[in-house]
């Protein structure tokens, strides 16, 4: 072997080094978007009034308790009510319909919208869905990274945790405003728990989705087993 050979099988080895080991430039950022998705999922309610009355039409009362039975309108829901009619009629037929929806833990808000129809009001029911990011993410390849970027999986369990304590999805789309809290719905939380009644959480479509993941981190163990003993003195 002459000297002029050395320096050419050096090339050749480090040129089959290269090709050994994931291109890093081939990984974009965009396939690890690590983030919360907050998807709107209002919906608009009309409910009708007798002629210059903040009495409700026959039906409507009965409609109202439908919408809450099948989970249209729940307790989790930011609801907002905008009534037509001069200001005093407004005030009272907004006052109508947080009686009829705080007899199921259902609190309302006034927002006045313009324009309503005639002897109607438009009840807003705002929710939101939080969907959590593909966690772990371990798409990027780890080896042989000169960028000194963030991994894959930078922000996966900060974005994962937020999510996971919301209470109330459309608090990511705006926040509450400041004030005591509804008497409505404190005192009956203090009554079922000073009676022992707190039922356990349902299933809601407001809740967190958990996403799929992208992969599994190098050298992880995707087996699991489960064992169990008996034991005594």
């Amino acid at each position: 072997m002459t000297r002029h050979t050395l320096p050419i099988l050096a090339m050749l080895l480090l040129g089959l080094t290269a090709c050994s080991t994931p291109p890093i430039t081939d990984w974009t950022a965009n396939e690890a978007v690590n983030k919360l998705t907050l998807d709107d999922a209002s919906r608009d309610y009309s409910v009708f009034f007798r002629p210059r009355s903040d009495r409700l039409v026959y039906g409507e009362a009965a409609r109202l308790a439908r919408l809450v039975a099948t989970g249209e309108i729940t307790a989790r829901d930011r609801i907002t009510v905008s009534p037509a009619g001069p200001p005093a009629l407004a005030a009272r037929r907004t006052a109508t319909i947080a009686a009829e929806l705080l007899r199921y833990g259902i609190t309302v808000a006034a927002a006045p919208l313009a324009p309503v129809p005639r002897d109607s009001a438009i009840i807003a029911v705002n929710r939101y869905l939080v969907t959590l990011p593909p966690c772990p993410n371990w798409s990027k390849p780890a080896e042989a990274d000169f960028t000194n970027m963030h991994g894959s999986n930078f922000g996966c369990a900060t974005a994962t945790d937020l999510g996971e304590m919301l209470a109330n999805p459309a608090d990511l789309a705006n926040g509450r405003p400041l004030g005591p809290a509804e008497a409505g719905p404190a005192v009956a939380a203090v009554q079922r728990y000073l009676n022992d009644k707190n039922a356990l959480p349902t299933e809601n479509a407001g809740l967190p989705v958990a996403g799929s993941s992208t992969g599994t981190p190098p050298g992880a163990n995707t087996s699991s087993s489960s064992s169990s003993g008996t034991g005594g003195s």
